[in-house]
């Protein structure tokens, strides 16, 4: 699932490549992705593209006076082609939305595996949709300091990793980088996400700002079309079950949900100490 850094260096791209290209056709092969009816997408068609905004991990495309808003979930993915896919229509196929621009180049979204959660809303603003008006605090927002950070989770009753992953507390991490922070944070997945002291918080605030810098930095750099290799390339424990621990050497061990999993080091995370593979564990009762 593509999180902050990749969905910022996707913004960017669109942001300098589609400026003041104007919308000839708006083609919507997948009536299931759009989550809006009022206006139709095809209000889009003889407007320009002004800018392209990340919020939390949604592409916010303002189309003035319109906004075209892109969540790509799990499977999602989207492309600026010099020219639109010649493919027949697919009520199975990948592609959702085709976004024709009069120059011909076109913007695709696509979904490919069996968790169809890609949404496309076209919207007056960006608020109006649900999944933006929920928003916490940006992950990057420079006024995320250790003790706001503090205060924030002092509200929550989860552990650090639900809490990190929930958009409505701290917007742009998910599964992947939340692995990733807690891992530079030394702290265990399951910690109660209200029960860091000051060194602790210190800690996280740090891994938070530094990890998605550098992963946004190597994300820019990268060819679109590439980000998602390299964001598994640039994995220290996310993804890396049964990998030596890049830090201390021990194995990256794994815990595994109904639909997801995370990752962790033992030595650097929980005192040596493997949780339980809960998944493991009620197979067993």
């Amino acid at each position: 699932m593509p999180e902050l850094p990749e969905v910022e260096a996707l913004c960017r791209s669109f942001d300098t490549r589609l400026q003041g290209r104007v919308v000839s056709r708006v083609t919507v092969r997948s009536v299931a992705v759009l989550k809006t009816f009022d206006p139709p997408a095809t209000a889009l068609e003889g407007l320009a593209f002004d800018a392209c905004v990340r919020r939390g991990k949604f592409l916010d495309f303002s189309i003035p006076p319109l906004h075209l808003v892109v969540h790509l979930a799990r499977g999602g993915w989207i492309r600026l082609r010099d020219k639109p896919t010649n493919a027949r229509p697919s009520l199975r196929g990948p592609l959702a939305v085709i976004v024709t621009l009069e120059d011909a180049g076109s913007l695709e979204v696509t979904e490919h595996g069996t968790d169809k959660r890609l949404a496309v809303s076209v919207v007056r603003d960006p608020r109006d949709v649900h999944g933006i008006a929920r928003l916490g605090i940006d992950a990057l927002d420079p006024e995320l300091s250790p003790a706001t950070l503090g205060a924030i989770l002092r509200e929550q009753r989860g552990t650090l990793k639900s809490v990190l992953a929930d958009q409505a507390v701290i917007a742009g991490i998910g599964n992947a980088y939340s692995d990733e922070i807690l891992h530079a944070a030394q702290l265990s997945p399951f910690r109660h996400a209200g029960a860091l002291d000051g060194e602790e918080l210190e800690r996280l605030a740090a891994a938070i700002r530094d990890v998605l810098t550098a992963a946004v930095a190597l994300a820019v750099d990268s060819d679109p079309a590439s980000l998602k290799d390299g964001k598994r390339q640039s994995m220290r424990v996310h993804g890396r079950t049964g990998s030596a621990c890049p830090v201390c050497g021990d194995t990256v061990r794994e815990v595994s949900f109904a639909t997801r999993s995370l990752q962790y080091c033992p030595t650097c995370q929980t005192g040596g100490k493997p949780l339980a593979d809960r998944r493991l564990s009620r197979l067993l009762k």
